[in-house]
C-alpha cells in the first residue's frame, strides 16, 4: 500500500506487508542538511502515533532518544564508578548480584524496562528460592542503576520506584541486641584488658568489628574523646586485608562518652601498628579469631546472652532510639548509608552528636549504682496507659512524687527512697 499522508501534514502512515502500521515523520535535519525522517511502528495508527508523540516529548525534555543504551552496558558503567565507594569484599558480592540482574534484562534498551519488568525479575528470583535479603539487595542495586540512568537523562523515571515490593515468605525474628540490663552487666563485669575495653567501645560507639580490628593508635584521640574510622579489615578469599570502610558514609569521627574514654586510651597505648594484632606483627587480627574471643569473654559474665560482635552495633542503635535520639543523628554516628545512596546526614551538628553519646555514657556508667528495687512499683498494662501521680498520694505520705517510665508494656513508677 502506498503512503497515506496525515491530513494535518504532520507525518505519513504506511501499511506494511505484515499489517504493521509505520508512521514516518521528520525530526530536524541530518549533518548533511537532508531531512531526518524517524519511523514508528504499531499495530494501529494510534499506537504508532503515540510512540512518535512520546519520542518528541522525551526529546523536548532532554532525554537521549536517538541512541540505544543496553542495560548490561550501563550496569557495568554504574558498577565501575560505584565500586570505588565500597569495600573490596562488598564489591565482590555486588559483582555476583549484578550478574544475575544482567542475565534477566540482557541487552534490552534501558528505556524499555518498566516497573512490571522489575517486579517480574524480583518475583522470579524469590520463587526460585533466593533469600528475601538477597532479593532486597537485588532491588536496591537496580534502584541505584536506574537512578543513575535517570540522572543522566537516559530514562524519564526510575521504574524501581514504582515497582511493587515482593512480600517476604519467611518471617524472621528481629536481629538480636543486648538489653539494657545486659549492657550494664558487661560494662561493670568485663575485665579491664584489651578484649574487655574493645567490647565496651563496640557497645558505646556502634563501630563495626571490622573497623575496630583495623584501628591504629593514630586513629584514636590522645584523650580518648574520638575514634576516627578511616579503614576496615576485609576478608578477601580468606585473606585478611586492610581496605576502606563499608561505604563512603562509614568514614566518620565517632565521639566517645566521657565515662568510657579510658577504654579508648588503653587501646591506644600500644607500640604495634594495629591495636588488635595476633601472631605476625603488622597484620591485623582475623575477624573469626576475634569473634571466638568475644564469645569467650561473654560466657564469663552471668546473665548475658552469647551474641555476636555485630549485635553491639544493633544494641547501640536501639538504645539511642530508646533514649530519644533522632534518626539522622544515629545514622551520622553509625555511618549508615541509604540504599539509594542519595541521603546523607552531614547536616547533623556536632554538639547534638556529643550530647547523644554523653547520654549513652551516663545511662550505662559502670560507676553508677542501680536503683533500689524496693522503691519501684510496676503496674502491668498498656505502655500508653495514663497514670496520675496524685492517685498515689495519701494523707500519710502527701510528699510523694512519682516518676513514670514505660518498659515493655508495663508502667514503672519510682518513688523516693524515703517512702
Amino acid at each position: 500500500m502506498s503512503k497515506k499522508k496525515n491530513p494535518n501534514g504532520a507525518g505519513s502512515y504506511y501499511v506494511m506487508k505484515n499489517g504493521t502500521i509505520r508512521y514516518s515523520i521528520m525530526s530536524g535535519f541530518k549533518p548533511n542538511g537532508k531531512p531526518n525522517i524517524k519511523h514508528f511502528y504499531g499495530k494501529t495508527k494510534k499506537e504508532a502515533k503515540s510512540k512518535a508523540d512520546q519520542y518528541f516529548l522525551d526529546k523536548a525534555e532532554g532525554l537521549q532518544v536517538d541512541s540505544k543504551t543496553k542495560f548490561s552496558d550501563f550496569a557495568d558503567f554504574w558498577y565501575e564508578s560505584h565500586k570505588k565507594n565500597i569495600s573490596e569484599t562488598t564489591a565482590e558480592g555486588y559483582k555476583y548480584t549484578l550478574k544475575k540482574i544482567k542475565f534477566a534484562f540482557g541487552s534490552r534498551d534501558i528505556r524499555t524496562i518498566k516497573a512490571a519488568d522489575v517486579e517480574w525479575v524480583l518475583n522470579k528470583y524469590q520463587e526460585e528460592g533466593y533469600a528475601d535479603s538477597y532479593v532486597r539487595q537485588m532491588r536496591g542495586m537496580m534502584y541505584q542503576i536506574f537512578n543513575k540512568a535517570e540522572a543522566n537523562d537516559l530514562i524519564r523515571k526510575n521504574p524501581v520506584r514504582f515497582a511493587e515490593k515482593t512480600r517476604s515468605k519467611n518471617t524472621k525474628p528481629p536481629k538480636d541486641a543486648f538489653t539494657a540490663s545486659e549492657i550494664k552487666l558487661l560494662m561493670e563485669n568485663l575485665p579491664d584488658d584489651r578484649m574487655g575495653h574493645s567490647i565496651r567501645l563496640l557497645l558505646c560507639t556502634g563501630m563495626r568489628s571490622q573497623e575496630l580490628l583495623a584501628l591504629e593508635p593514630r586513629y584514636i584521640a590522645k584523650d580518648g574523646s574520638y575514634i576516627y574510622i578511616r579503614q576496615a579489615v576485609n576478608l578477601v578469599k580468606g585473606t585478611v586485608k586492610i581496605g576502606p570502610p563499608k561505604s563512603r558514609d562509614s568514614i566518620r569521627d565517632i565521639p566517645i562518652p566521657e565515662q568510657y574514654r579510658y577504654a579508648a586510651i588503653a587501646l591506644r597505648d600500644t607500640s604495634k601498628r594495629f591495636v588488635w594484632e595476633v601472631g605476625k606483627p603488622g597484620i591485623p587480627c582475623n575477624p573469626t579469631y576475634f569473634r571466638d574471643k568475644f564469645r569467650e569473654y561473654l560466657s564469663e559474665v552471668d546473665g548475658v546472652r552469647l551474641l555476636t560482635p555485630h549485635s553491639c552495633r544493633h544494641t547501640y542503635v536501639s538504645q539511642l532510639q530508646a533514649l530519644g535520639v533522632d534518626i539522622p543523628t544515629i545514622q551520622s554516628l553509625c555511618g549508615h548509608a541509604e540504599v539509594d545512596m542519595t541521603q546523607h546526614y552531614l547536616h547533623v551538628q556536632e554538639n547534638v552528636r556529643l550530647a547523644a553519646v554523653e547520654r549513652f555514657g551516663k545511662e550505662f556508667d559502670r560507676e553508677s549504682k542501680p536503683d533500689d528495687e524496693s522503691n519501684i512499683m510496676q503496674l502491668t498494662g498498656s505502655s500508653t496507659e495514663q497514670v496520675n501521680k496524685d492517685d498515689f498520694a495519701t494523707e500519710n505520705a502527701p510528699h510523694i512524687t512519682s516518676q513514670l517510665h514505660h518498659d515493655k508494656g508495663a508502667v514503672i513508677i519510682k518513688f523516693p527512697k524515703s517512702y
